[in-house]
C-alpha cells in the first residue's frame, strides 16, 4: 500500500492571459490571418483564463534551433524541479515536519518537452543532500499521461518495498516546444491549450517510519490500471525537425474519450464494484475543455466531481504530465472525509489511458 505524503508545484513566473497568448499568435501568424481566424475560437473556449510560462513574449515571437530550445529546457527544468521538489518535501499544507532529502528511495522523473543524458533528475542529486543509494527511473515520451504513470510505477515499486518512499517529479516546459513556422491546426490548438508546468508527489509505503510525518487526511492507492489502444500513435505525440518537437494532437481526441476510455473506466470500476454515486471526485487531467466533457458524459457524473480539473485547466491551462498532480494538490487542500474514494485519470500519447483508485484516509 502507498500514501500520498506530499504534493509541491512550482510556478514559472511569466503569466500570459488568455486574450494576451491569442494577441500574439495573431502576431507570429500574420502572414496567414485567414486561417488563424478560423481558428480564433478554440481560444474563447477553452475556458483558461491563465498560463504560465518559463520564456516571454518577446522569445516566443522569435526563431529558435532545437539546440537553444533544448538548452533552456535543461536550464529551466533544474531551477523548477529543485523548486518544487523544496516545496513538496517541506510543505507544511500537508506535513507535520520536512521530509529529510536522505529518506527518499527512489526519484521518477517525468518528461515529454526537452531531453538530456543524463536524465534530470541526477541533478536533484547533485544539487541536495539525496543519497547516492538512491534508485533512479527516468521517464520520457508519456505526454499527458505521465504523472499518472509515474504514480502508478511508484506504487508497483512501493508495494514491494513497503518501507520505502517514492519521489514522483513531473517537468513540462510546453513553451519551448513552440514552433511559430508551424501552421497546422495541431500546433495553433495546442497554442490555446499548454502551459509549462512543474509537480513533485511523495508516494509513502505503509511501513515507512515517515509515514507519521503527514498532517492531515491524504490519499493512499488502492489499485491501479493501464491501458494501450493498438495502432494509435497518430492520436498525440511529436514529430521532431531541426527547429524541435513539433505537436500531434488530433481531434479525435474528445471522441477516443466516448469510446476507448468509457471502455476502460467503466471495466476498472466494474472490477472493483463501483458505480459512479460510490466516487467522491474525478482528479481528472484536464486536456481541455471538451475532453472534461466527454469524461463527465461517459460516467453520467456532474462537473462539480471534476471541479478541480476545471480550476487548474482555468488558472494553468494544460501542462502536459504534470497538470494532474495540481489537481491532486487542489483535493488534498479540501480535507476530504475518511473512507472516501476519488480516481485519478489521465490520457496521453499512445494511445494510453492511466486510472488510479484514491481512498482519502
Amino acid at each position: 500500500m502507498a500514501f500520498i505524503g506530499s504534493v509541491g508545484l512550482s510556478i514559472p513566473k511569466n503569466n500570459l492571459s488568455q486574450d494576451e497568448v491569442k494577441e500574439l499568435v495573431l502576431d507570429v501568424f500574420s502572414h496567414s490571418t485567414k486561417r488563424v481566424n478560423r481558428l480564433l475560437p478554440v481560444f474563447d473556449n477553452a475556458e483558461i483564463d491563465n498560463r504560465q510560462f518559463v520564456v516571454d513574449k518577446k522569445w516566443l515571437k522569435e526563431s529558435h534551433t532545437f539546440k537553444e530550445k533544448n538548452d533552456l529546457y535543461q536550464t529551466f527544468a533544474k531551477k523548477h524541479m529543485l523548486q518544487a521538489v523544496d516545496h513538496c518535501l517541506s510543505n507544511q499544507e500537508f506535513l507535520t515536519e520536512d521530509i529529510p532529502y536522505e529518506a527518499v528511495d527512489m526519484i521518477i522523473f517525468v518528461s515529454s518537452t526537452g531531453i538530456a543524458t543524463p536524465s534530470m533528475e541526477v541533478h536533484l542529486l547533485n544539487e541536495r543532500p539525496f543519497s547516492e543509494r538512491t534508485s533512479r527511473m527516468p521517464l520520457w515520451g508519456l505526454g499527458c499521461a505521465g504523472g499518472a504513470i509515474g504514480l502508478s510505477r511508484a506504487f508497483d515499486w512501493i508495494a514491494a518495498h513497503p518501507e520505502k518512499t517514492a519521489l514522483i517529479v513531473c517537468c513540462e516546459l510546453c513553451s519551448l516546444t513552440f514552433q511559430k513556422e508551424d501552421m497546422k491546426k495541431s500546433n495553433l490548438i495546442g497554442s490555446a491549450l499548454f502551459g509549462d508546468g512543474i509537480s513533485a508527489v511523495l508516494a509513502i509505503g505503509e511501513k515507512s517510519p515517515f509515514l507519521s510525518y503527514r498532517k492531515r487526511n491524504t490519499p493512499k492507492i488502492r489499485r491501479s490500471s493501464s491501458l494501450t489502444k493498438k495502432n494509435s500513435t497518430s492520436v498525440m505525440g511529436w514529430n521532431i525537425n531541426n527547429s524541435g518537437l513539433e505537436v500531434i494532437f488530433s481531434k479525435s481526441i474528445p471522441a477516443m474519450v466516448n469510446s476507448f476510455w468509457d471502455g476502460h473506466i467503466h471495466a476498472f470500476m466494474r472490477e472493483l464494484g463501483l458505480n459512479e454515486k460510490m466516487i467522491h471526485s474525478f482528479i481528472a487531467h484536464p486536456g481541455g475543455k471538451k475532453v472534461l466533457n466527454a469524461m463527465e458524459d461517459v460516467i453520467e457524473s456532474s462537473s462539480m466531481k471534476f471541479s478541480n480539473s476545471y480550476k487548474v485547466l482555468r488558472n494553468h491551462g494544460n501542462m502536459s504530465s504534470a497538470t494532474v498532480f495540481y489537481v491532486l494538490y487542489e483535493a488534498m487542500k479540501e480535507n476530504t472525509n475518511r473512507n472516501e474514494l476519488s480516481i485519478l485519470s489521465a490520457l496521453g500519447p499512445g494511445f494510453s489511458s492511466e486510472l488510479l483508485l484514491l481512498e482519502w484516509n
